[in-house]
């Protein structure tokens, strides 16, 4: 680069790094600076005051108010936004749909009616003249500790995160900067004599609402007095602003409802049988029991800790019992899969064959996982499922492959379970839930407590606050719309640019500091990269290549397909003739199209999926109306001035006229001639509807140390369709 600038006379754009960060600090775009307060222990003080007392614990955030600003006024999300609360109806039947956040109910109750909640009249928007033709902009938040090394000392942050209910779904999962960094909470800390004092722990919650409580402060005046802001279409609305939903694991959200540990932080079933079901908890019932009880029996009875008060007491039209959020991560995917049935697999195999043949059952398990061939976005597990760092992102993948693994070696019931489980994940994942959606949903929570009792002899209570969560799944998609726009991964996911990558660039002493500015020059450049983007500066490609065969015999050689010539032949007559119903096979050669036999081959082709897509020339639904194919490799080539992009495939068959009972997923095998040489086609690259996964039916054998994941497709003789490979297979392959 700097021989191409001297042999044009030319500079750099910046003389060093300090240049760079000069002019990026500079820019106006973006900036939200970072401001600071500090708290202390105010209460009374024992003979012999521990240290913590004396401390004094800063928490740093950023206006939350001038973030929501950012946020309104993107172009990029202009048309991606939701200015007024809706429901959605299915034109063809009138039924009612939930996608983003502004059609669940929760916005349209804020905004226009007082629903079931006992606020008085004027607590209501609609009933407020100063905010009438205002726009609600509800502040979604999110916090969870995280930990950026566990070798170097104490390096754990406290990150506070916010969105706005606006934006839809779609851009909120996508990591466009639709959730932002706003805080960076204290954590106190105290030597092991203290940790455990109730004094010192009640002090660390409220701390934790009256940081939150600080923060949102300059949010409070414009709860009830509209503002006039900037959005991304270039119009000036008028807008009001409301708390939503948080975005917090079971522990932070115990935290956040001053909930007791084993209980629901929603409703008020008792902690012992969860799931005998009881009412949802509302401010103004844990106000009044908190005026008439004694702490003890709020404790024992109704698991409220009666000596804290949320920060959502300080803000108009804020129920933090209604404002926690679903998680799919650690309530479904962490929770209930991971932490429960797979840790129940484990045990129940080895309550029932001893410790070392369970530990052989258990390696084979492992073994199957590895051996599940590669797919676009599914990582693999070298080891299968026994290594001690587990992620969110394992977790996620595992549970696409496990249910094939564990049939033949554990009871169907236990097949069951899992299935059922997966069932109600996928489910609650769609990105568009309807009534019949939550019936399927309330269905697979049926058949999922029915089959978890088998696992009785090995777990001795299944009241447990994760699966409990469950049963609240379809009163909160009505609330807040389908879940995946309001999920702890969204969070987890910002932890890795907002604390842990600048965590990395910084010198490691007095790391916070030096994020605070990482992080707000990072605010600066994605603010102006979309500006540049708007003005049309941001253009360019970069394609690389490979050499392949360039003629039909190379590439008959290259693949190992002999009559190649042939099949392209067979494909050309019926692109040519689509109203033929004769097979190819049955036309003589000399009747057949002519091809010179150059063409191009690709080393791979990208595809975009839109679900719901136009099911046109699909003959039924799902699995039925598909086929199954092995993609041997994609080509083109030119026919009478016209170009065929093509696939060369081997076709797969299937194994009977319904999916698996026990897995719910479609068998297949791949399909051979009389003569026992493999179905090859060629076919067009417009008829591949979607990319398949495929698992090795394993049966109740145990498969060889030596298999790979890449001898898989070659080495078994028939496959799971793996519906649960993406969450668009799971509409497709039923």
């Amino acid at each position: 680069m700097a021989a191409t600038l001297a042999r044009h006379h030319d500079t750099p754009p910046f003389a060093d790094h300090k240049d760079l960060h000069n002019v990026i600090d500079a820019t106006q775009l973006g900036d939200v600076p970072w401001q600071c307060f500090s708290a202390q222990y105010s209460g009374e003080r024992p003979e012999v005051v521990p240290p913590w007392m004396d401390d004094e614990f800063e928490v740093w955030f950023r206006d939350p108010r001038a973030m929501a600003h950012n946020i309104l006024a993107n172009p990029a999300y202009k048309d991606e936004i939701d200015y007024v609360p809706f429901r959605e109806y299915d034109a063809s039947d009138d039924t009612r749909r939930w996608k983003d956040f502004m059609s669940g109910d929760w916005a349209w109750q804020q905004a226009y009616c007082l629903g079931y909640r006992s606020y008085s009249v004027k607590d209501t928007i609609s009933e407020i003249p100063e905010t009438h033709g205002s726009s609600l902009v509800p502040i979604i938040l999110g916090s969870d500790k995280t930990t950026v090394s566990v070798g170097t000392g104490n390096n754990e942050y406290y990150p506070l995160y916010a969105s706005i209910g606006n934006v839809r779904n779609n851009v909120r999962r996508a990591h466009r900067d639709a959730l932002v960094i706003i805080g960076f909470l204290a954590i106190p800390k105290t030597d092991k004599k203290h940790a455990k004092d109730d004094v010192f722990r009640i002090f660390c919650r409220q701390l934790f609402h009256s940081s939150l409580s600080t923060i949102l402060s300059s949010l409070k005046p414009v709860m009830t007095t509209y503002e006039v802001v900037r959005c991304g279409d270039g119009h000036f609305r008028r807008v009001i602003y409301s708390l939503g939903p948080y975005i917090a694991d079971y522990e932070e959200q115990l935290v956040l409802s001053c909930v007791v540990k084993h209980w629901c932080p929603k409703c008020i079933a008792v902690r012992m049988d969860l799931d005998s079901g009881g009412i949802y908890r509302r401010r103004e019932h844990t106000d009044f029991l908190i005026d008439e009880l004694h702490p003890d029996i709020l404790w024992d009875e109704y698991g409220l800790i009666g000596d804290l008060v949320p920060f959502t007491n300080d803000f108009p039209r804020a129920d933090i019992h209604e404002l926690l959020s679903f998680d799919l991560l650690h309530q479904l995917i962490k929770g209930a899969f991971k932490d429960h049935l797979v840790d129940w697999v484990a045990k129940y195999l080895k309550a029932v064959h001893g410790t070392k043949q369970s530990e052989e059952i258990m390696s084979d398990i492992d073994r199957r996982v590895a051996a599940v061939a590669s797919f676009s976005g599914l990582r693999q597990f070298p080891q299968g499922r026994d290594f001690k760092q587990w992620t969110g992102d394992d977790s996620k993948v595992l549970m696409k492959v496990f249910l094939p693994a564990i049939k033949g070696h554990v009871p169907q019931d236990m097949v069951c379970a899992f299935h059922a489980l997966l069932e109600f994940c996928y489910l609650v994942r769609r990105n568009i839930v309807t009534k019949d959606t939550l019936n399927q949903i309330q269905d697979a929570l049926r058949c999922f407590h029915q089959y978890c009792k088998i696992f009785d002899v090995v777990v001795p209570t299944f009241s447990l606050p994760r699966q409990h969560s469950m049963t609240h799944y379809s009163d909160m998609i009505r609330l807040f719309g389908a879940p995946n726009g309001l999920c702890s991964s969204i969070t987890e996911s910002k932890h890795i640019k907002a604390v842990k990558e600048p965590w990395r660039w910084s010198s490691r002493h007095n790391a916070l500091g030096q994020m605070l500015v990482t992080n707000q020059r990072l605010d600066k450049l994605a603010a102006s990269r979309v500006d540049f983007d708007a003005r049309g500066m941001l253009t360019g490609t970069i394609l690389s290549k490979r050499k392949r065969a360039q003629t039909v015999a190379a590439l008959a050689h290259e693949v190992a397909v002999p009559d190649l010539q042939r099949l392209i032949r067979h494909f050309l007559f019926s692109q040519l003739n689509p109203d033929d119903a004769r097979n190819p096979e049955d036309i003589p050669a000399t009747s057949l199209p002519r091809h010179p036999g150059k063409l191009r081959v690709f080393n791979s082709a990208a595809a975009t999926f839109y679900a719901p897509s136009d099911p046109s020339g699909i003959d039924a639904e799902g699995m039925r109306g598909l086929e199954v194919a092995r993609v041997i490799c994609f080509f083109s080539f030119n026919h009478n001035w016209e170009v065929y992009p093509c696939a060369l495939i081997h076709w797969f068959e299937k194994i009977g006229n319904d999916p698996d009972e026990n897995t719910g997923m479609w068998m297949v095998a791949p399909s051979f001639h009389k003569d026992g040489s493999k179905n090859i086609a060629v076919i067009h690259i417009e008829t591949i509807f979607h990319a398949a996964h495929l698992i090795p039916i394993y049966g109740s054998e145990y498969i060889p140390h030596t298999l790979k994941f890449y001898h898989s497709l070659d080495t078994f003789h028939s496959f799971y369709v793996n519906k649960y490979a993406d969450h668009h297979a799971f509409e497709i392959a039923f």
